[in-house]
């Protein structure tokens, strides 16, 4: 223990430790009497404890623990961003320890959130976009301070790691703040374009279907565009799952297509080895590949078909079973012979009579012996097919 804690229950825990189990967890109990902890918040320093194992430290020359500072209260948030409401060069200052004060646990940052925080950070973002420094800000303030404004402002947005009643709160009365991030996907730097993809993902894991269903195409043109630059792996990964979150609804699909998509995670996923980022491109590859246009640019690619089948049995389960369901929608849907036969040369066929012979679920056996059947019945009635390559298929 570096800093013990008394919880109402009368068990001493480590700070750290205790804070973990209730902030992460989302947990409401002792872990050692499992009685419900009436307030999360109240841990009281067991000072004798501590001086204990200070004074421990010292007999057995071991380096003395320091005395913890003691924990930010709700008052203390409050005071500072008060302070943020004056000028730019008092919300640098507030922000700045904002951004310290998160830095340094969960209890602070659920602390934070409980005292206004996020609203007050999202409303600064809003206020500090384009459109608000034309109409609001005076000539004594330069868009270089209010821009580091703004980007201070969604790192700390990031860092507190909001909750999901927080989140919720913040699409239900901000619905406006995703224009305001798909601004800052458009015009800003690339470090704010990166806060403003890792905070998108979290806002439409919890978003309503109806404000899913209502974006804008805009949204992803800017989100395509984010994922094309690279700008980080982890702003890359957040692009991939906004599309995950956003294409299980038809309209989203083609609007994704129109953006440009299809090539694009086409060109992340030749180049990724990373095994979440394949799995998270192939599953939106497969709701792509669920409308015609998704099918369209999918073959358009020279080098579609050739790696969604370089991925079967090389990544994981999940991979392989989204890899053969795009196989199958394109072979279901938009089978031409000149498909089938680009499917052939490429290897998908050789591809999916090893799923056959490999431990794979159930459904992905299903598909890969329909898509065979399908090669197999289409290139036996053809009389210009020569009969050697009618071997390459097994009696499904």
């Amino acid at each position: 223990m570096r800093d013990p804690v008394t919880v109402s229950t009368g068990i001493t825990y480590d700070r750290e430790n205790i804070e973990k189990w209730l902030f992460t967890g989302d947990n409401t109990t002792c872990p050692v009497t499992k009685q419900v902890l009436l307030l999360e918040t109240d841990l009281t320093p067991n000072h004798t404890l501590r001086r204990l194992i200070q004074a421990w430290c010292t007999m057995n020359a071991i380096d003395r623990i320091p005395t913890p500072k003691p924990p930010v209260d709700k008052m203390q948030i409050v005071k500072l961003l008060n302070n943020a409401k004056s000028s730019v060069q008092s919300q640098m200052r507030s922000l700045r320890m904002l951004r310290s004060i998160a830095s340094e646990s969960d209890r602070n940052r659920r602390c934070m959130e409980s005292a206004g925080a996020v609203e007050f950070l999202a409303s600064l973002v809003k206020v500090t976009s384009s459109a608000a420094i034309e109409k609001n800000m005076g000539d004594n303030t330069s868009n270089e301070q209010v821009t580091s404004v703004s980007d201070e402002a969604l790192s700390i947005l990031h860092y507190l790691q909001v909750s999901t009643t927080g989140l919720k709160n913040l699409m239900g009365k901000n619905i406006d703040f995703v224009e305001v991030l798909m601004q800052i996907l458009r015009n800003g730097n690339y470090q704010s374009r990166a806060y403003a993809a890792l905070l998108l993902r979290p806002m439409f894991e919890v978003a309503d279907p109806n404000h899913l269903i209502s974006l804008k195409q805009e949204l992803f043109v800017e989100v395509v565009r984010c994922l094309r630059s690279q700008i980080s792996n982890q702003a890359s990964k957040a692009s991939i799952q906004i599309l995950v979150e956003t294409c299980k609804w038809g309209r989203n699909r083609i609007k994704a297509v129109e953006a440009g998509a299809v090539s694009v995670l086409i060109e992340f996923l030749l180049e990724t080895t990373d095994k979440r980022a394949c799995e998270m491109i192939l599953t939106v590859l497969d709701q792509l590949c669920g409308c015609a246009e998704g099918r369209a640019e999918l073959l358009k690619h020279s080098a579609g078909l050739a790696v969604i089948s370089k991925k079967i049995l090389r990544v994981s389960h999940l991979a392989s079973e989204k890899a053969v369901k795009i196989l199958h929608s394109v072979a279901k849907f938009s089978a031409t012979p000149s498909v089938l036969q680009e499917m052939l040369a490429v290897g998908v066929v050789a591809k999916l009579c090893l799923v056959l012979q490999v431990n794979s679920t159930t459904r992905t056996l299903e598909k890969a012996k329909e898509i065979l059947k399908l090669h197999s019945r289409v290139w036996r009635s053809s009389p210009c097919v020569p009969r050697n390559l009618l071997s390459s298929y097994p009696s499904c």
